[in-house]
């Protein structure tokens, strides 16, 4: 029987800032999520350039998140070789805790990027997804993808509208307060010695500036 259901946040936070921040504190408000765990990938395999080295970015998110009883941290792809693939973290953790429902969280253009993953057939059978819009995309080109099985809505609220992907699964698609802030952005600001105040926490800006991240070498942080 589920207890209930946990969001999950992959991706590379590179570093972690207060976009990933609020829109994960938003699905889980919305969806009423138990938790929303962060999955800092330590080999990502659609991203291979100017990257801090995984234990930082490890330790950024673990920062960050700190003093939120409803967030986590999972080194669980940590534990793994090789690049990490979404598909076999959500298997797995299927197994581990199978009495909780998945909910995968991820912007919208991540959401149309699908199709280039890994098995993305099977990581659509195994979790719902909570997709948020970015930038200035709207809600209609999430009918671009081809996993949803209809274009109508199953279920309107205040908060979200939820979609039928092909299987059994659903698709949230959430009304959050979108943040222009990047990951990118913020590397180049620390390159250029302009300040990243208020664009992500103080801890992660601290530490970024005490281990040096994005600073001495193409892959960042201290060798």
């Amino acid at each position: 029987m589920s207890i209930g259901r946990k969001g999950y946040l992959g991706g590379t936070f590179n570093p972690i800032h207060y976009g990933h921040l609020r829109m994960a504190e938003e699905v889980r408000e919305a969806l009423k999520l138990e938790k929303v765990v962060f999955i800092p990938a330590p080999v990502p395999p659609l991203k291979d350039r100017d990257i801090a080295p995984p234990e930082l970015r490890l330790q950024m998110v673990r920062l960050a998140v700190e003093g939120n009883p409803f967030f986590e941290v999972s080194d669980l792809e940590y534990q793994r070789t090789g690049k990490s693939y979404t598909v076999d973290t959500m298997r797995l953790l299927r197994q581990m805790e199978p009495e909780v429902e998945p909910v995968f969280i991820l912007g919208l253009d991540a959401f149309l990027e699908l199709p280039q993953w890994h098995r993305p057939e099977e990581l659509i059978s195994l979790c719902d997804f909570a997709v948020v819009r970015r930038a200035q995309a709207g809600k209609e080109a999430l009918f671009d993808s081809p996993f949803l099985s209809s274009s109508e809505p199953i279920e309107v609220t205040r908060d979200y509208e939820v979609y039928p992907l092909h299987g059994e699964r659903r698709l949230y698609w959430v009304n959050c307060r979108v943040l222009q802030i990047s990951a990118s952005d913020i590397r180049k600001r620390l390159r250029e010695g302009r300040s990243i105040k208020y664009l992500l926490p103080e801890s992660v800006e601290s530490f970024i500036i005490r281990q040096e991240v994005y600073l001495n070498n193409e892959r960042g942080g201290r060798s």
